[in-house]
């Protein structure tokens, strides 16, 4: 290799890059090999230019969606389209596995087709007497604890040792109270699934849902939207029952169950209502150093490719205005910033507003709690669903 006095070609490069620092220090980040392009939290070093880029087109405004009726509808089209993997057209084909007596109410394990290639088995309550009845979908959370799901809604009494996993699971979050047992002592058909992962579909646990999800990417799928696609079956098949009352179907989760019961009275027409505990924010304010959103793995289940482009999580939210929809959050929420959980209620108000039913859309802040759903939230949300449901 020829080189001439500075000495070889890559010392001269060298020389003239040290040169071009020093006289433009402007440029010196670009070219200092220290320079780290993605942090600890796994953010490229120019997220925050990304960030600035999400302009939600689709969501609602009074400039650009004067009727917010025809916004909905072009909204959730593209929404649906989007999200859900595909139409399903398989029957439900109901089975009952097995049944309790509890009192006012029995409990019963059955089976189904929630999509067309998968039949799960369900835990279904119904109450004693007359009906129809209300009912209630209930969505369970992710809490990084796979051996339980419907369980973590339903006291089961087929297995001790998930017995004993809900218990000790509803003792840390709900109280030591079973909330769908609660509601059917209030007279409403209760149904819980397990989401792909948990219980009977209990997979390879938490660092397996990042292969999970990708290779539901390479199937032409995403975790995302098989998990909301299960999720509107599921309602459907709740609102089918005879001991139903159509048009009373509510959707209660917590925390990932909760973006997935705000999530379903967006897409399904058999939600009427939804009570969401513990998750609602801003994609601003969730994407931030140290937030968990940030960790990937159970993000994935929330994370629908390409959605970020066209609107924000309140934006989605807002698709099922005007239903009745109540939102809580703990004011002491590490995974929610307080700050963008109040900037996703004003959003969504925003919206309900423009429908002109302001009051159908129900938001509280809950001071000194944390990502639970205590009995005292528990008793104000079931009245409330008992209000807007006319139990």
């Amino acid at each position: 290799m020829p080189t001439d006095r500075f000495g070889s070609r890559s010392n001269l490069t060298s020389l003239c890059l040290a040169v071009a620092v020093a006289l433009f220090p402007e440029i010196s980040m670009a070219q200092d090999p220290e320079y780290d392009p993605v942090s600890e939290e796994n953010l490229p070093s120019f997220h925050e230019a990304l960030k600035a880029r999400l302009s939600y087109p689709l969501a609602y405004t009074q400039s650009n969606a004067p009727s917010p009726k025809a916004w909905r509808q072009t909204a959730l089209e593209r929404v649906r389209s989007l999200v859900l993997p595909y139409n399903v057209s398989a029957a439900f084909a109901l089975e009952v596995i097995d049944e309790i007596d509890r009192g006012s109410y029995v409990a019963r394990r059955i089976a189904f087709n929630v999509t067309d290639e998968s039949r799960v088995v369900a835990l279904l309550l119904v109450p004693k007497g007359g009906g129809p009845f209300p009912a209630a979908l209930m969505l369970h959370d992710h809490g990084s604890r796979f051996d339980i799901g419907k369980e973590k809604w339903i006291a089961p009494w087929y297995d001790e040792a998930r017995l004993d996993a809900s218990r000790e699971w509803a003792d840390k979050y709900f109280s030591g109270r079973y909330p769908g047992d609660e509601l059917a002592r209030r007279g409403y058909v209760v149904l819980a699934t397990d989401a792909l992962g948990w219980g009977d579909r209990e997979g390879n646990g938490y660092q397996a849902q990042q292969a999970l999800a990708a290779n539901l990417f390479n199937l032409g799928s995403s975790l995302a939207g098989l998990m909301a696609l299960e999720d509107v079956r599921a309602a459907a098949f709740l609102d089918s029952l005879p001991e139903v009352d159509a048009g009373r179907t509510a959707a209660v989760g917590f925390s990932m169950g909760a973006f997935r019961a705000w999530q379903v009275a967006a897409l399904s027409p058999h939600v009427d209502a939804a009570v969401a505990d513990g998750w609602m924010a801003t994609h601003a304010g969730l994407m931030v150093p140290g937030n968990n959103q940030l960790r990937g793995q159970s993000a994935w289940y929330m994370t629908h490719p390409g959605l970020a482009k066209l609107m924000d999580y309140p934006d989605m939210a807002s698709l099922a205005a005007p239903k009745p929809l109540l939102f809580f959050s703990g004011s002491d929420d590490p995974l929610f910033p307080q700050n963008a959980v109040a900037a996703a209620f004003d959003k969504m108000a925003e919206v309900w507003h423009a429908f002109g039913v302001g009051d159908a859309l129900e938001t509280r802040v809950w001071d000194g709690e944390g990502h639970v759903f205590t009995r005292p939230m528990q008793n104000m949300a079931f009245d409330w669903l008992d209000e807007v449901l006319g139990q």
